[in-house]
């Protein structure tokens, strides 16, 4: 078990590196070709009867392309993540995390975008590997 929570932090270090770095190309080896990703409109909409759904399932050049664009037309102000949780299925081929993030992006205008709560990020062993299946937008969730 613990060489499957290293492997989930692998991945989540990998996806951080990504962001860090805007690497489109090592961002997308962390995603399953099944991965869905509904997002709260903001961090206070727990409610999931009013998420959107703004990229459908994962598709590599649409998703890789969006990710370019976000990258080419902001600026990545600071990406601090904290790993609070992981748990793994007693199979070990299944496992989600809990990840705090404080993510700021900022464009040439000024104009800035804050990814600041808690997420869960849902993952299927895959042959060898770990791929994420899915991920819940980010929330706050001090009530």
């Amino acid at each position: 078990m613990e060489t499957a929570v290293a492997e989930i932090e692998e991945i989540i270090n990998r996806e951080t590196q990504a962001w860090d770095t805007k690497d489109v190309e090592l961002l997308l080896t962390v995603f399953h070709q099944d991965m869905v990703w509904p997002w709260p409109p903001d961090a206070k909409t727990h409610n999931p009867m009013k998420w959107v759904f703004p990229w459908g399932r994962y598709n590599t050049d649409r998703w890789g392309r969006l990710w370019q664009e976000l990258f080419d037309t902001h600026d990545l102000v600071h990406n601090i993540r904290t790993i609070k949780r992981i748990e793994v299925s007693k199979e070990a081929d299944g496992a989600f995390a809990v990840v705090d993030i404080d993510t700021l992006w900022r464009d040439d205008s000024g104009n800035e975008d804050h990814w600041i709560g808690r997420t869960c990020k849902f993952y299927s062993k895959v042959g060898k590997e770990w791929k994420m299946t899915a991920q819940i937008g980010v929330l706050d969730y001090d009530f």
